[in-house]
């Protein structure tokens, strides 16, 4: 018998023994496996160090300030997202955020050996209420319309950096919605209305409350899209993104003396390292901006 359908993302909250551990154990390791098969996305909870969380989150709005004062500031889809890099700076560098070992352990056992990461950026939803961006997937199927969809071959991290909840702009999320493959054929990522609308008819999407700490990891694939911040203040989150080994990789830049600090038995982070320092704020473009 197939599981019922859950209207909230499944959360692992790791035991005493393993974060004691640094690890998760079988049983939870394989709940978080199959729920990013079969909903596309799981929740682990408490992840990473609370006062990481505050350096970066510091750090990056006061980066905010100079990346909205550039004459092509890249926004995505509407103004009320911006894509903002954290700081590549080796007091920044956080184990737990780039080489988390619970993510890892997900990633690993859904996308199997050879796992890399070649991404290092992330989203700001700006205060003031703007429209939702479209509904879109990351990425499009390798091969639209073929049924059953393929298994996952990539995986977004995300941490948001302050307390997340529909009032200031939880991404919203379409559980299961990966392994419908009916469209994208011309390569646009955004969803049809009829689309979204029968889908809705069978399991309508969420807006997740998500802590300070807690890191959700979801197919690459899943419809989802920034919703309107209504509080006062930015809602900064950092994204990366996990490959399966085949998959052609592009490169994060890194300050060279940070090498060290990539080396990892399970992941490979794919870095291009540089003399002095990375001009990270001026990455990006605009993309797809929608008509008011």
């Amino acid at each position: 018998m197939a599981p019922m359908p859950h209207d909230a993302p499944v959360s692992i909250v790791p035991t005493s023994e393993e974060r004691t551990n640094g690890r998760l154990g079988e049983s939870h390791l394989a709940e978080a496996v199959e729920a990013v098969f079969e909903d596309g996305c799981v929740l682990l909870k408490g992840v990473v160090a609370v006062d990481h969380v505050l350096a970066l989150r510091e750090r990056m709005m006061a980066d905010l300030t100079r990346i909205l004062s550039r004459p092509d500031t890249p926004f995505q889809f509407n103004r009320g997202n911006v894509q903002q890099d954290p700081p590549p700076i080796e007091e920044f560098l956080f184990a737990d955020v780039l080489l988390n070992e619970y993510v890892i352990q997900v990633t690993h056992g859904v996308l199997g050996d050879g796992v890399a990461n070649d991404f290092y950026s992330g989203n700001t939803a700006l205060p003031g209420g703007h429209e939702a961006q479209p509904v879109h997937g990351d990425i499009v199927h390798l091969w639209p319309g073929l049924e059953p969809a393929t298994p996952p071959f990539s995986l977004v991290v995300n941490l948001p950096l302050v307390h997340t909840s529909a009032h200031n702009g939880s991404t919203e999320l379409w559980l299961g919605s990966h392994k419908i493959n009916r469209y994208g054929l011309d390569g646009d990522i955004k969803v049809p209305a009829e689309e979204l609308e029968a889908r809705r008819a069978v399991r309508p999407p969420i807006q997740p409350t998500i802590e300070v700490g807690d890191m959700l990891i979801r197919d690459m694939r899943m419809w989802h899209g920034g919703t309107p911040n209504h509080s006062d203040q930015p809602r900064p989150m950092v994204a990366m993104i996990h490959w399966i080994h085949w998959w052609n990789k592009g490169a994060i830049r890194m300050p060279k003396g940070t090498e060290s600090f990539f080396e990892h038995p399970v992941l490979r982070t794919c870095c291009e390292f540089t003399d002095g320092p990375v001009d990270y704020l001026a990455n990006h473009g605009v993309y797809d901006l929608q008509a008011s």
